[in-house]
């Protein structure tokens, strides 16, 4: 009864992936149905086993409940990625996901489904009995989905091939399946040892001749699509503040994934997207660690989800209402940097690079991340329920985020411009986009290999003052030329380490941006 109630009740995603797939072929649509239904079986049989069998169907039942709300209603997909980023998420961020309508979905597709589990008397065999009969219900479920598929296997095969979307969403059988591989993936990085990455970097002969303190800050965006962004041709203005400012916009750039847990240790990483993984990520040194071996003070500021790693040798820190209490109500926006940031551009004595990690255009409560005054597009979704709100109140909202992360990064390139202390710089690029309910799609984390290009391309700014061109001998002209290029994520890594001049054989000059604008040192 169990695997019938999640077939059919809890699988509405995979029903619609389904027929879709089979479209015109009901019966083989309906057999590979009748084949995930045995595997369902099988899997129940094998760990439903006696006095594990309520606990264990209790808990797959709230398991379904908890997914399907993601899968069927958001359009997510719980994959390794998405478990990873449940996993390394905050309170802050997760409460935001744990409102009235996914409480209520909770209950009534998980929870009463439970009671009644709960419920039932049951009459044990003896242990010998009970164990036979396990054996033969696993056996005659193993058979079943053998012998369905079998029915067709050549069509079957090149479905499941070229559609992994049909079965990564299969409730609870997916979820279980991704929470397994990250406990996998978890335990094999307990085992690495971390490469050193980069001793080689020292200052270049522009950066080790510069009469004052570099300071560059990197700004790592969240959540921004680059589709929103009017500097890309949005028809909006979103971006109002930079256009007035020198700055060079790349509107061609993708991100290494779809979730922070993956996009942010990976724009870091000296490792591409082809080559990355969470395991190769953790066993390479990163960018801050090279730049730290080049003689910066490198620092890691968070207003976000947490640094993912790449800070554990930098100093770090979580922003609080003491950095600025003007910026949080409670929960605090980006603006709480910008006291921080003046104050290192009029202490500094050596050079220096500040990462800060944005809580951005962070969903679903887009409404929370600007200030009420800063509101500017009317009216906007002010509820994380985003079902609840029209497609035009859910864009309002999500570009008021992007027009304050514009408002954001013009004051940072004001405040670092007007300190003659320092020779200033800013980067910045957005860890991923986001879905705001084009295909039934809402938030992001979709499996690279079907995420729609509103999650993977992603904004990308460089800024130099003048005083950081003339001392580093970059010229913006040549950067901006080539600006509209296709660009992602594998530039950064290079490309800041060639802005700032950083010598070392880690940097990759195909990938530096910067490379190719650079007087010829005398």
């Amino acid at each position: 009864l169990v695997a019938t109630y999640f077939l059919a009740i809890c699988n509405s995603t995979f029903w619609g992936h389904l027929f879709r797939i089979f479209d015109g072929r009901t019966v083989t649509a309906l057999v590979f149905a009748g084949a995930v239904w045995a595997l369902m079986m099988l899997v129940i049989s094998v760990l439903a086993v006696r006095w594990l069998q309520k606990p264990v169907l209790v808990a797959l039942l709230i398991t379904a409940g908890v997914t399907s709300y993601y899968v069927d209603v958001l359009g997510v997909v719980v994959d390794r990625e998405m478990i990873q980023n449940a996993v390394t998420t905050t309170f802050a961020e997760s409460k935001h996901l744990i409102t009235l309508h996914f409480l209520s979905h909770v209950f009534l597709y998980g929870g009463i489904p439970a009671l009644l589990v709960l419920w039932v008397r049951i009459r044990r065999a003896s242990v010998w009995r009970g164990l036979a009969g396990v054996g033969l219900v696993t056996v005659l479920s193993a058979a079943l989905l053998v012998g369905l598929l079998f029915t067709n296997l050549k069509a079957y095969s090149t479905v499941l091939r070229g559609n992994k979307e049909l079965m990564a969403s299969v409730q609870p059988l997916a979820p279980m399946g991704a929470a397994l591989r990250y406990g996998k993936m978890m335990f094999k990085s307990t085992q690495i040892v971390v490469q050193p990455t980069g001793t080689d970097a020292k200052p270049g002969p522009y950066l080790a001749k510069a009469n004052k303190p570099v300071l560059m800050v990197i700004v790592a965006g969240e959540t921004g699509r680059a589709q929103n962004w009017s500097l890309g041709g949005y028809e909006r203005e979103t971006n109002a503040e930079l256009k007035k400012r020198d700055i060079v916009y790349y509107p061609n750039a993708t991100s290494c994934g779809t979730a922070t847990a993956t996009s942010l240790p990976c724009m870091f990483s000296p490792l591409t997207r082809s080559e990355y993984s969470y395991e190769g990520g953790l066993s390479h040194e990163n960018l801050v660690d090279v730049l730290t071996h080049a003689g910066f003070k490198v620092e890691w500021w968070d207003n976000n989800t947490g640094d993912k790693d790449i800070a554990d040798r930098i100093p770090s820190r979580f922003m609080k209402a003491e950095d600025g209490a003007e910026f949080c109500f409670p929960e605090c926006i980006d603006g709480v940097f910008l006291k921080g940031l003046q104050d290192k551009a009029d202490t500094i004595t050596q050079n220096t690079v500040i990462v800060v990690h944005q809580i951005g255009s962070h969903g679903p409560s887009y409404w929370l991340r600007y200030p009420p005054e800063r509101e500017l597009f009317k009216p906007a979704c002010h509820t994380p329920e985003l079902t609840q709100c029209s497609t035009e109140e859910i864009v309002n909202a999500y570009d008021n985020t992007i027009a304050y992360t514009d408002f954001f990064l013009g004051q940072v390139i004001d405040l670092l411009d007007a300190s003659d202390r320092v020779i200033p710089a800013m980067y910045y690029v957005s860890d991923h986009g986001e879905s705001l309910g084009e295909g039934g799609l809402y938030l992001h984390g979709t499996p690279y290999f079907m995420a729609p290009e509103y999650q993977t391309r992603v904004p990308m700014v460089i800024w130099m003052s003048q005083r950081f061109r003339d001392s580093l001998a970059l010229d913006p002209a040549c950067l901006a030329k080539n600006a509209a290029d296709p660009v992602s994520h594998d530039n950064m890594f290079s490309t800041v380490l060639g802005m700032l001049d950083v010598t070392t054989t880690v940097r990759d000059t195909t990938l530096d941006l910067a490379a190719p604008c650079r007087a010829a040192a005398g």
